[in-house]
């Protein structure tokens, strides 16, 4: 029992001074993503296809409702086969409608993911620089749960975003 705790003892009093040594940093990804201009940029330029999309949705939409209108207003007066018929293509329509909806959805979440990609390829470039020009050993990311508590003097967060738009 005693070889370990001496073991244990010589161990701190050798780690201690060298974990002082340690320059320790950490960075706010989310934050660097989305107030980079990069960031700024694809958040507005998928908002603006988002907008167009949501547009076209709309169009088509009350093209439907104005299908099912006529139909209800024609009901009466179209044979059971031409009813059948008019139903067919709005039921058509519909699932033209909802697969539209799904197409755009997966297509807006692909240029998402394509542009977060690209953008923290190139954080994680400028964070290889920083930390080796800055003497870091270490550069954690605060939303992955790793930190738990650090100082703001160790926050690199404004840094990245700085260093990035310039590098763009």
């Amino acid at each position: 029992m005693k070889k370990i705790i001496v073991a244990l003892v010589s161990l701190m009093l050798f780690a201690v001074p060298a974990m002082a040594e340690m320059k320790i940093a950490y960075v706010d990804l989310q934050k660097a993503l989305n107030l980079s201009m990069a960031g700024v940029a694809a958040k507005n330029e998928i908002a603006a296809q988002v907008k167009k999309y949501e547009d076209e949705f709309k169009a088509k939409q009350d093209d439907l409702q104005k299908m099912k209108d006529e139909l209800e207003k024609q009901a009466v007066l179209l044979s059971d086969s031409a009813k059948a018929q008019k139903e067919r293509e709005f039921q058509q329509n519909i699932k033209e409608l909802q697969r539209f909806q799904k197409d755009v959805k997966e297509e807006l979440q692909q240029r998402d993911a394509d542009a977060t990609k690209k953008i923290l390829n190139r954080l994680f470039e400028i964070l290889q620089t920083l930390g080796k020009d800055g003497g870091y050993q270490m550069i954690l990311e605060k939303n992955e749960g790793a930190v738990i508590y650090a100082d703001k003097s160790v926050d690199l967060t404004d840094e990245l975003i700085k260093a990035f738009d310039a590098a763009q």
